[in-house]
C-alpha cells in the first residue's frame, strides 16, 4: 500500500522553473487553462492543492491571441471601483486592441482559486504584450498549446 504525500512549500520553492509562452494564435480560453495549470503545478506529480507548487510563466505576444465566435463584438469588460458610478466597461475591441496584456491576466485570474493561495500563485505570471523582456537568466522553458 502506497502512502499518500504532501507536498513541502520548501521543497516547491526549490524545485521551480519558468517557462514561456507564446500566445500568437491561441484561442484565449485555452491559454488560460494551460497557463493557469502551470501557475498551480496540476503538471506536477506532487500537486498539493493548498500549497503554492507552480512554476512561472511568460506569456508572450498577448496582442496576437485569438477570441472564437462573436465575441470581438458582443464581449465585455467590467471592473467596479466600489464608488457610486464607478462601473467601467470595456469592449473586447477595445481590451484587444488596448490592453491585450491585461485581457490575459484577466482570463487566467479568473480560473485560479480566489483566496491568499490564489493571489500568491497570480505573482508568478508576466504577461507581455509584444515580445518579451529577456529572462534568459532564468533559463525558461518554451511551453507550446
Amino acid at each position: 500500500m502506497q502512502k499518500t504525500t504532501i507536498a513541502k512549500k520548501e521543497a516547491c520553492i526549490k524545485n521551480r522553473k519558468w517557462y514561456t509562452v507564446d500566445a500568437t494564435d491561441v484561442v484565449l480560453g485555452d491559454l488560460a487553462v494551460a497557463v493557469a495549470n502551470l501557475l498551480r503545478g496540476k503538471n506536477k506529480p506532487d500537486f498539493t492543492p493548498a500549497v503554492d507548487c507552480g512554476d512561472y510563466v511568460v506569456v508572450t505576444n498577448a496582442n496576437k491571441v485569438k477570441l472564437t465566435g462573436n465575441k470581438m463584438e458582443n464581449k465585455k469588460w467590467y471592473s467596479h471601483s466600489m464608488y457610486i458610478g464607478g462601473l467601467r466597461t470595456r469592449s473586447a475591441k477595445e481590451m484587444y486592441d488596448k490592453y491585450a496584456d491585461e485581457m490575459v491576466t484577466w482570463a487566467v485570474e479568473g480560473m485560479l482559486p480566489k483566496n491568499k493561495l490564489g493571489k500568491a500563485v497570480a505573482k508568478k505570471l508576466l504577461v507581455y504584450k509584444e515580445g518579451s523582456k529577456d529572462h534568459s537568466a532564468q533559463n525558461p522553458i518554451e511551453y507550446r498549446i
